[in-house]
């Protein structure tokens, strides 16, 4: 188990992108005042203007935090008074950290340099040129979401409402005061805090240890299970220190300038680890196994998974490290790589009927389906305005889904409710600094049951959604809205394996495109896009029963600078079979363009219009295009806001069927995606791929719906 006292001091170690110098050039000169001459009026604010003044911007930087707060910029101060500062040496001193509340009373320089880090790193949010620093009104609206912009030791602040109407905490505990707060000044806003923002850099691998040592309640079991599977060691990553180094020495270069974009591709300051883990209460396991807590053991578990039939075809032996054991099934099967705070469970941006900037609660089921940890297998997060702001796991609900249905929830059985995510505690106190841990109160299982309500849907994977590391970096669905956060460039393999589920070949410039706010025909908003002689291998998530599979894939065709592809598919990464002829994603659904800007009519498609009142001839509309590897866009979403429609009506958005074999739920199968034209301006365009069964598209009683 990690020392406490050595995650303290690697606190300095987070903030190394702040700038190097500050052009005090740029101090204001105007009769208003810049948040550093406010504080520095303000006797209560005194022992803070001194750590500030005594902090550097950074390790490489002559700069104090100070003379940050004095120049030009966006910045969000939650000021701690000086009895906030007092008190916080107080808990040092009940930990034990220093033996009397007094900064004479650190042990080595070192350990005084970060306990100040600790103070000041944490109170400031720099919004950058293009944001506005956060007054009350543009804080987080809901109970432990996060601030869109992180503090400066590159953290994320929560706020929560207090008992009245005014009262607010940043991370569940720093109360914001009642009088001092919107303090505006030049360069920023101001907000008086009563207590030291200092969260815990305690990892998922640390709090898993408080469980099992019995310093803490709730998830002992869930605890135990992880160290018998060999998992701690990897709950313990915070970073990828080797990409560190190369990002903090000018070795990861950003992406050149995507010509139509008119912006460089800026590569991530790190790579984060992150996890999230579903768990059952201990609660949960006294009811289910009439024991307590502490006395259960791993037989206890084993028993309970082989008698409920939780893992169907594992192995039950004492092996937990392997993949095969049906432990190590069960509790992987509870476990993602990536960090989802409660807000992005489920991904709410352009769904039908929705609208980011005034809706509250969800419009139709909007979910994700990510792959677990262990032994690959997939889980669904789900959320429905029937599900009264619940989220579930795994929930399999008959939907309204005809071609004139509302796509709303119709009825659920008992079978198929899923298990309901505990979102109500404040999850903030026992979130570790890369991971977070949401309360079970029923059991979770990859059961057959499960498997076969997959098989029985469409499976649709966000581009981004299947690389973890997007989400553990803040870059999916990002709500920032910079130039730097909107344009995300990665490396090549060869320089950086940045994504651990794809392979970058040379001379492809692979970018991340956020279109928050754009408007663009994306599902979420989002979009992969390539430039360059391309070449790419991706691993494809796992299917969840053995079958037939359709993989299709969604292009915003029918523009003259997409590219042609060639798609490869197989099991061997190496030694991948050609899919059919390269596929011309400038063919839209009734329109090609051609390489002089003119576009001509397409017949090759057969889209048209859907008819609204002749669902016959549309569905024969459905057939045709599928006859010639074509499908319209889903019906449930639109561009941005719902006014525009639905992505279905938009002969642009189409999706292509790219592969059609049989696949087995214990393979691991990959794609590339490789370009046959010399053109290094055409480009790759990816929203998001589907799995879809035979069950499913060749159903002789229900088709496959539109949505």
């Amino acid at each position: 188990m990690k020392n406490k006292l050595f995650y303290l001091l690697c606190v300095g170690a987070l903030f190394a992108s702040c700038t190097e110098s500050i052009d005090m050039a740029d101090r204001y000169t105007f009769q208003q005042e810049s948040i550093a001459s406010y504080l520095e009026k303000h006797d209560k604010y005194s022992e803070y203007v001194r750590l500030l003044s005594e902090t550097p911007v950074s390790k490489r930087s002559a700069s104090t935090l100070w003379q940050l707060l004095s120049a030009r910029g966006h910045y969000t101060v939650f000021a701690p008074n000086n009895e906030a500062i007092q008190k916080y040496l107080g808990e040092l001193t009940e930990k034990g950290l220093i033996s009397e509340p007094s900064w004479d009373a650190f042990q080595t320089p070192q350990m005084l340099d970060s306990i100040r880090r600790v103070i000041v790193f944490n109170s400031i949010i720099d919004c950058g040129d293009e944001l506005d620093a956060y007054s009350t009104s543009s804080f987080p609206a809901k109970d432990g979401e996060e601030f869109a912009m992180p503090n400066m030791n590159d953290r994320k602040m929560t706020i929560r409402h207090g008992m009245t109407a005014d009262s607010l905490f940043v991370n569940t505990s720093s109360l914001i005061s009642l009088t001092n707060r919107d303090i505006q000044a030049i360069n920023g806003y101001i907000h008086e805090i009563q207590e030291v923002i200092a969260p815990s850099n305690e990892t998922l691998g640390d709090l898993l240890n408080t469980y099992l040592d019995g310093k803490k309640e709730g998830f002992r079991v869930t605890a135990m299970m992880v160290r018998a599977c060999g998992l701690l060691d990897t709950l313990y990553k915070v970073r990828d220190e080797v990409y560190e180094e190369l990002y903090q020495t000018g070795q990861m270069e950003n992406l050149p300038k995507h010509w139509s974009e008119g912006t460089i591709g800026y590569v991530p300051e790190h790579r984060k680890y992150g996890f999230t883990i579903f768990a059952e209460t201990d609660d949960f396991w006294q009811r289910t196994l009439g024991k307590d807590a502490k006395d259960i053991t791993l037989q206890d578990i084993r028993s309970y998974i082989q008698a409920e039939h939780l893992c169907p075809g594992a192995i039950d032996d004492d092996n937990y490290t392997s993949v095969d054991n049906a432990l190590n099934q069960f509790i992987t099967y509870h476990m993602l790589p990536m960090r989802i705070p409660k807000e992005k469970l489920v991904i709410h941006y352009n769904e039908l009927g929705y609208n980011y900037e005034t809706s509250n609660s969800p419009s139709i089921p909007v979910w994700e389906i990510y792959t677990t940890m262990g032994k690959r297998r997939l889980i669904k997060i789900y959320e429905a305005l029937e599900t009264n702001g619940d989220i579930y796991l795994n929930r399999f609900p008959k939907l309204d889904n005809g071609r004139q249905g509302t796509y709303h929830e119709i009825g659920c059985e008992a079978e198929n409710e899923g298990v309901r995510i505990d979102i109500t505690d404040d999850l903030e106190k026992t979130s570790p600094v890369n991971g977070i841990i949401y309360p079970l109160n029923s059991v979770l299982a990859y059961t057959t049951a499960t498997r076969q309500n997959l098989q029985k849907q469409r499976l649709r994977f966000d581009g981004a959604g299947l690389f973890p590391e997007f989400m553990n970096n803040d870059i999916r669905i990002d709500r920032v809205g910079t130039v730097k956060s909107k344009h995300v460039g990665i490396p090549s393999s060869d320089i950086y394996p940045y994504l651990d589920d794809i392979k970058i070949f040379k001379e492809t410039n692979f970018y991340y495109l956020s279109g928050f706010k754009n408007g663009w025909n994306n599902y979420q908003g989002d979009e992969i896009n390539v430039i360059g002689n391309y070449e790419m291998t991706l691993r494809l998530p796992p299917v969840p029963q053995s079958g037939t599979y359709e993989i299709r894939y969604s292009v915003g065709a029918g523009v003259w600078y997409r590219s042609m592809c060639q798609i490869y598919f197989g099991t061997d990464p190496d030694n991948l079979v050609a899919q059919g002829l390269p596929l011309d994603f400038r063919i839209a659904g009734n329109f090609r363009w051609l390489g002089d800007g003119t576009s001509t009519p397409s017949t090759l498609v057969g889209w048209e219009e859907d008819s609204n009142d002749d669902d016959d001839y549309n569905a024969e509309v459905d057939k045709k295009m599928r006859a010639n590897g074509f499908m319209k866009g889903p019906k449930n979403y639109t561009v941005n806001v719902p006014k525009f429609g639905p992505a279905r009506g938009n002969p642009r958005t189409i999706r292509r069927i790219v592969v059609t074999s049989h696949m087995e739920p214990d393979q691991t199968y990959y794609i590339r995606f490789k370009s046959v034209l010399d053109n290094k301006r055409l480009q790759f365009y990816m929203d998001f791929i589907e799995f879809c069964a035979k069950e499913v598209y060749d159903n002789p009683y229900t088709p496959e719906d539109i949505w």
